[in-house]
């Protein structure tokens, strides 16, 4: 039986390698995009044309009534899911923390903190034993800059992938016994269009001397740990946090 994957964001960057990914090697992925659904469909098509099956599914995780509905619209189109990658998120505006605004607090702790927790709960409700499934898996996409503290201005957004961290493992320790585990991933510098905000390809620069691997990561990196992270090769992982990110 084919298994059902959700990748929120899956429209591009790290969400997208994910897919294609997971397309890749046999699962059926609900690609979710905000506003783009341009580039969603060409996520599905890859995954279509490479003889995988895909749906692009329209929601704003950080809206819980948005996400139930997209949980109902994979129910109908595919199936009840197997696998979350909680990948959306938002890197917000660069700014001083003495000038952070509460909208743009909120902005980015809507997305990056509440929308995983809006999406696990439609998803554990689907997997968890005690509503009648047969168990899955979540991968929490978090940031090194929960370690590293980010760059800087973006105390707003290494503090949010910081809960995403501790959520990860405390969503771990309940859903275990439900046969649900749960891994978070921890991405370093990589290779997308959300690096413009610091200056793209001229950060990349200032950072790589920083990166023992000696090179920027690229998406595909990080989904290829996403898809081992939810395959049967790690069926004794969960509770913890991998870090993908060249030794930084």
């Amino acid at each position: 039986m084919t298994q059902i994957a959700l990748v929120t964001g899956g429209s591009r960057g790290i969400g997208a390698a994910v897919a294609r990914q997971l397309g890749r090697t046999g699962w059926a992925v609900a690609v979710n995009f905000n506003r783009s659904p341009d580039r969603a469909d060409g996520v599905v098509a890859d995954i279509t044309k490479a003889g995988g099956r895909a749906i692009a599914v329209q929601a704003d995780v950080s809206d819980r009534d948005a996400v139930a509905r997209m949980f109902a619209q994979i129910d109908q189109k595919l199936g009840r899911i197997d696998a979350l990658v909680n990948n959306a998120g938002t890197n917000g505006k660069v700014m001083p923390f003495a000038d952070l605004d509460v909208a743009s607090l909120m902005e980015v702790y809507a997305t990056n903190v509440f929308g995983s927790f809006y999406c696990a709960q439609e998803a554990a409700r689907r997997m968890s034993t005690l509503s009648g499934g047969v168990g899955g898996a979540i991968v929490n996409v978090s940031s090194i800059s929960a370690r590293t503290g980010g760059m800087p201005g973006h105390v707003h957004y290494a503090s949010s992938k910081g809960a995403v961290d501790v959520f990860n493992y405390a969503l771990a320790k309940e859903l275990g016994p439900q046969k649900i585990r749960v891994v978070a991933i921890r991405p370093g510098v990589t290779n997308t269009e959300i690096q413009q905000v610091f200056g793209g390809a001229e950060m990349f620069k200032r950072v790589l001397p920083t990166i023992p691997i000696g090179r920027i990561g690229e998406p595909e990196d990080i989904a290829a740990v996403v898809a081992w992270a939810l395959s049967p090769a790690a069926s004794y992982v969960t509770g913890t946090t991998i870090d993908v990110s060249g030794g930084r």
